[in-house]
């Protein structure tokens, strides 16, 4: 598997990323993991605008899905006709949320562009990939993702406060995108995000071979977060940069 950030910034996009946006690719399957607000232009350097064979979103906050939006109008309105509709994964209510961004005008172009599956836990098929599905601990329907492909493994937390589910979906895997909203602080807001030190903490218990934080907030000094991260995970460990390429295993 080939893992290329093509969005890392948290809640919003920021002046060097757009919004959380994941190509993971394998034999020839291109996935994308979330589209969030900013990132189609983006995915465009790293991947054909009609290549990608499948979107996993992993819940329905703006910075994480609004792109669908405009991907829906690159696959509709194209000068030689729609093109064939794509497989989304999503939360309950995702077709009929995405519809709603796009407008009551758009509803042809967003359902006869995509098809549209509702995610529940457990683990499914996406062409070569094996995706187990967990919840999240986010105010709304979110999920956590594993992906196994040729015995390499990549885990995504999605956006969460602390998660057991998480730790489960992290198991052993080659790599941890997890993210890392906040650093240390009083008062800090319950069962919305993880801290850069949590995010360490996790890779620790999961036994992870390399944790890449994410979802970083603009405001957010990146030398904290990598600090903060290091108390808590001794491993390899990077933060996500839009372009950034990795192989897993």
């Amino acid at each position: 598997m080939l893992l290329t950030i093509v969005g890392c910034s948290g809640s919003f996009p920021g002046p060097d990323s757009p919004a959380s946006c994941y190509l993971v690719e394998a034999a020839g399957f291109r996935l994308l993991l979330d589209l969030g607000n900013g990132a189609l232009g983006a995915l465009q350097r790293y991947a054909g605008l009609y290549d990608i064979d499948a979107v996993c979103l992993s819940h329905l906050h703006a910075d994480h899905c609004l792109d669908l939006c405009s991907y829906a109008v690159a696959r509709y309105h194209h000068p030689a006709g729609p093109r064939p509709p794509i497989p989304v994964y999503g939360p309950a209510g995702t077709a009929e949320r995405m519809t709603a961004c796009y407008g009551s005008q758009g509803s042809a172009a967003m359902t006869e562009s995509f098809d549209f599956t509702d995610l529940a836990p457990g683990t499914i098929g996406i062409g070569p990939l094996q995706v187990t599905a967990d919840h999240m601990n986010h105010p709304v329907e979110t999920f956590g993702f594993r992906l196994e492909h040729a015995g390499q493994v990549l885990a995504y937390s999605a956006d969460t406060g602390q998660s057991a589910a998480l730790a489960g979906l992290a198991r052993g895997a080659d790599l941890l995108l997890c993210e890392a909203s906040l650093v240390d602080a009083p008062d800090l807001p319950a069962d919305l995000h993880l801290t850069a030190r949590q995010a360490g903490q996790y890779a620790t218990r999961a036994d992870a071979g390399q944790l890449v934080l994410t979802h970083l907030v603009p405001w957010n000094d990146r030398q904290i977060t990598e600090d903060e991260a290091g108390t808590g995970f001794s491993g390899p460990l990077v933060l996500a940069a839009a372009g950034m390429r990795l192989e897993i295993g």
